[in-house]
């Protein structure tokens, strides 16, 4: 279980991610439920991502990363608690 005292999780999902709209469904999550951070494809296959707001929030992004889009098929997702960076708004970079 999360630690609800972090205000930011980075976020690493691996599976079939790319190439399936994993990064806009996020942000599309992520501006729905008021967090902040940003999401991108990595060179590896994984996309990463940074989570910022309030611990229920960040749970909830969590969770739905653990789904992702319908054409996504996740096989991990890692989650480290950092300190935040205050980042305004959601954004997606390849």
């Amino acid at each position: 279980m999360a630690n609800v005292n972090h205000p930011r999780a980075h976020v690493w999902i691996s599976g079939r991610v790319q190439g399936v709209g994993y990064r806009m469904s996020t942000c599309q999550a992520a501006e729905t439920l008021g967090v902040n951070g940003w999401v991108k494809n990595l060179p590896d296959g994984r996309v990463e991502a940074v989570f910022e707001g309030p611990p229920e929030l960040l749970e909830e992004m969590i969770r739905w990363c653990h789904k992702g889009p319908q054409m996504a098929v996740v096989q991990e997702v890692k989650v480290e608690y950092e300190e935040p960076e205050e980042i305004q708004g959601f954004h997606t970079s390849r």
